[in-house]
């Protein structure tokens, strides 16, 4: 797993999946080429890594999405490193941040699906990819409260996800969580 001589240690992939084990290398070789550069937000070097959460209700019927503000789309909690060497970390804090939720709890520590998916160009950056690194969560209440980041937040039933999105990157990661929790 990401060790650069252990200074990382993200977890293992929690379904070793040839798409995450293929994704997990590119996001290695991100780190051998450019170091702690990999978890700043420098759309310069090509990318970085970003730590998101898939946030389950406190029955593990529902997960929370967000309206992302920027991107227009409906997508799972998280956001960019910005240095913090720590993608988990990361995803918590940004599931707290853009959930406003009192306690979210991290389910295991494993990554459950990796993604590397391209951000479009805005003023005064270039395309740019995601080294997405995602974890499982859940929530302890149902009490969200919108951030700046969103237009809106929803707790979207497991079985009804794709009514909202049609991202094969968050259904893909609800079929895991559906394998995983049974």
């Amino acid at each position: 797993m990401i060790s650069n001589g252990n200074l990382y240690n993200f977890g293992e992939v929690l379904y070793k999946s040839p798409h995450d084990m293929a994704e997990l290398a590119r996001v290695e070789a991100l780190i051998v080429t450019h170091g702690k550069a990999a978890f700043s937000r420098d759309p310069f070097i090509g990318g970085h890594i970003t730590g998101s959460a898939f946030v389950l209700s406190p029955d593990r019927r529902a997960v929370l999405m967000t309206h992302h503000a920027k991107l227009d789309r409906w997508l799972q909690l998280g956001g960019h490193c910005d240095g913090i060497c720590n993608p988990r970390f990361v995803a918590i804090k940004e599931a707290y941040e853009e959930s406003g939720l009192s306690r979210i709890d991290l389910i295991i520590n494993d990554i459950l699906d990796v993604d590397i998916h391209a951000i479009p160009a805005r003023k005064g950056e270039p395309e740019h990819l995601h080294y997405d690194l995602r974890y499982l969560m859940q929530a302890s209440d149902f009490d969200v409260k919108i951030s700046h980041e969103s237009k809106e937040l929803k707790w979207v039933s497991l079985n009804e996800l794709e009514r909202l999105t049609s991202s094969q990157s968050v259904l893909r990661m609800r079929d895991k969580v559906l394998k995983f929790i049974g």
